[in-house]
């Protein structure tokens, strides 16, 4: 049990709104909860969550230590009532995640429990699959990471051999993401490879294409295939060899057809007589194992490919393509 005493700054306040300053990872449903079962006391008796706190009251809150810890990213988790979840598959190694547009992966650089990590975490804590005060190392982690501004597959390690094998298979190019974007233009030919180096200034989170190698430049090279084409607009597919910062968006827009709705890489005139300056048309919208070589306790995923049930620019721009979804 703590015990918290109401000072000049903290009086007049409303009980539910100071214990949610006091207590900020005690998430809004179990705070309301604790309350009505009096969990939550104002000297020493039961209180509505509506009562006004005077000066010099105190405050006994019978909640389990591990609320009243510093929130930081690794304990985010327990702020989450309800996990805000698209499940795309699971089962006991792992987690696909259909993270929606505007969705982090990871906090940037502050405090967040708005993350996809956070909401996986709170997942499997919550149906008893992970035990954080039992664990000495491992939680459940992100083995690949997808802009914020951009949606599509996740892939999560729910256990330590999952990540093992997830981040190998990945480094050696063994797991195939294929990507649906739109972008301004028909590109030509219809089908075709994109080659060439990225150059990463990591001050302005952008990524320069280069013709031939410098210091610091990374090969990249993205295979596209035109869908279908209507009113200055491209639906294409594309599938990326190489898993380089930004590498869809600048080899596109390198090439002469930038993505739809991106700010940075292609034509804001363009985009906003489109209407969409909210974010580029982008989706990591299909993941196959290829598992060309041992994968050990995942070898069972060998050869199945996994899609998201629907993204919102194809619906918009090109609703007869839906059935690739």
């Amino acid at each position: 049990m703590r015990e918290l005493t109401i000072r000049g700054n903290d009086a007049g306040q409303r009980l539910d709104r100071f214990v949610g300053k006091a207590v900020p990872l005690l998430p809004e449903s179990l705070l309301q909860k604790y309350i009505r079962l009096k969990r939550i006391k104002v000297n020493g008796r039961g209180a509505k969550r509506d009562l006004r706190l005077a000066l010099n009251d105190t405050v006994q809150l019978y909640i389990n230590d591990a609320f009243f810890a510093p929130p930081r990213e690794e304990n985010a988790y327990l702020k989450i009532g309800t996990p805000r979840l698209d499940v795309v598959y699971e089962d006991e190694n792992l987690l696909l995640a259909d993270k929606k547009p505007g969705v982090l992966c990871h906090s940037a650089g502050k405090w967040d429990y708005n993350t996809l990590l956070a909401n996986i975490q709170a997942h499997a804590w919550q149906r008893g699959e992970w035990d954080p005060q039992g664990e000495n190392s491992f939680a459940p982690a992100l083995c690949n990471r997808i802009d914020r501004n951009t949606g599509g597959i996740v892939i999560a390690a729910k256990n330590a051999e999952a990540l093992r094998i997830l981040n190998e298979k990945i480094r050696d190019r063994e797991i195939e993401k294929r990507y649906l974007c739109v972008v301004h233009g028909r590109p030509h030919p219809g089908e075709g490879r994109l080659e060439g180096w990225l150059f990463k200034d990591a001050k302005k989170n952008r990524v320069y294409v280069r013709s031939k190698p410098e210091p610091g430049a990374r090969t990249a090279v993205t295979d596209y295939r035109v869908l279908q084409s209507r009113d200055g607009l491209s639906l294409v597919e594309c599938t990326l060899l190489t898993g380089r910062t930004h590498q869809i968006r600048a080899q596109m827009a390198h090439a002469g057809w930038p993505l739809l709705g991106d700010g940075k890489y292609g034509s804001e005139r363009r985009n906003r007589a489109c209407g969409e300056t909210g974010g580029q048309a982008l989706y990591s919208y299909a993941l196959r194992f290829r598992f060309p070589t041992d994968a050990g306790a995942l070898n069972y995923l060998r050869g199945r490919e996994f899609r998201v049930g629907s993204i919102d620019f194809v619906n918009q721009y090109f609703p007869e393509k839906g059935n690739l979804l």
